[in-house]
């Protein structure tokens, strides 16, 4: 049975470790993507944005070298979210990480109980 919820991440990220190692810990069946190798399509990404409901600024990894070298700061508030997510599927190490694709539900970052709750586990139902 192949896994409904994706998980795009880097493995060099504590952050992402903790995450997955969380997700293990739940029995949450997921299939694991490396972000920078293998990041999320324009389409795609347009898709999470729109399905998660939060502006798409928060998609981007604000501490991240490619953010800062890239000027992201000054220039993301030109964009669209069209031009948001080609430029987040152009750089994986761009992408607020780990993110969630879980069809309906997607998660930016790892917070244990946003994911509990959204996940359905170890939370009230």
């Amino acid at each position: 049975m192949s896994a409904s919820i994706t998980v795009y991440h880097y493995p060099g990220c504590s952050t992402c470790r903790k995450a997955r190692k969380w997700l293990d810990e739940q029995g949450v069946v997921y299939d694991a993507v490396h972000i920078v190798d293998a990041p999320p399509t324009a389409a795609t990404l347009e898709r999470l944005i729109e399905a998660s409901g939060l502006p798409y600024k928060r998609f981007f990894n604000t501490s991240g070298q490619s953010y800062r070298s890239g000027g992201w700061k000054e220039r993301i508030g030109a964009l669209d979210t069209a031009s948001a997510a080609a430029a987040l599927a152009a750089d994986g190490k761009l992408i607020k990480r780990p993110l969630v694709d879980a069809s309906e539900r997607v998660l930016v970052g790892f917070k244990e109980e946003a994911w509990a709750e959204a996940l359905g586990t170890g939370g009230q139902s």
